[in-house]
């Protein structure tokens, strides 16, 4: 069994903001993939379901971001998981908006949700780190993090949420190249060629020689053709 989180604030409030990107790669998940309803439990919502053949437990804290670690730690010990079993969805500002990256453990740079992780469950979870740009400077981050995403932002954010539902159930089987791959499909389709290469020149037929006209014919050739 599997636990995938998704870190968010609850509420209609937040819900488009750069900071919920978790919930909605969750929500993408369990609608692409034929889930259970959303239900309370451990001070969040829940929904079980299948991805291939691994059972998979859908979690979004509602504790508010920076309490998120008391949910998650709830659900880790009802089920007798370990951190190894969890994998986070998470806001990343330090890649570009439109990049993704899978991480084992680590640090949680100062992202408040991750920083309750690490004092409820310990660092050694994974964690799917979904780009979402920075505002410039560290001032800027809370105010930049709990807006919506821009209108210029829908076409790259939802194709890496179909990317995410995609590769889900090789993330579920703990491959997460193959997870990375299906994203990246989405977000940079293979183009195929439109360049139309040119027809090879036909080579032109062979044609006999022109008869020479006849101001270019010798005395001898037009005395020759009187007699024919």
């Amino acid at each position: 069994m599997k636990l995938f989180v998704g870190l968010g604030n609850p509420g209609a409030k937040y819900a488009q903001n750069r900071h919920n990107i978790g919930f909605m790669a969750l929500d993408r998940i369990a609608s692409d993939h034929g889930f259970a309803p959303w239900r309370g439990k451990f001070q969040g919502a829940v929904s079980e379901g299948k991805l291939g053949s691994e059972k998979v437990i859908l979690l979004k804290p509602e504790t508010f971001m920076n309490l998120s670690g008391q949910s998650v730690g709830e659900a880790m010990r009802f089920y007798k998981l370990t951190p190894a079993d969890i994998t986070v969805f998470h806001d990343e500002i330090d890649l570009a908006p439109g990049k993704l990256k899978v991480k084992q453990g680590g640090g949680h740079a100062g992202h408040n949700g991750l920083r309750s992780l690490h004092q409820h469950i310990t660092p050694e979870y994974q964690r799917v780190r979904m780009g979402v740009g920075h505002p410039g400077h560290k001032d800027a981050v809370p105010g930049y993090v709990l807006k919506d995403f821009a209108k210029a932002d829908q076409d790259w954010l939802d194709d890496m949420l179909r990317g995410i539902s995609d590769g889900a159930p090789h993330l579920a089987e703990s491959d997460a190249g193959r997870f990375q791959n299906a994203v990246a499909l989405r977000l940079n389709p293979p183009r195929s060629s439109t360049t139309v290469k040119p027809a090879a020149a036909k080579p032109k037929p062979a044609t006999a020689d022109p008869a020479p006209a006849e101001d270019a014919k010798s005395p001898l050739q037009r005395l020759v053709d009187r007699f024919r």
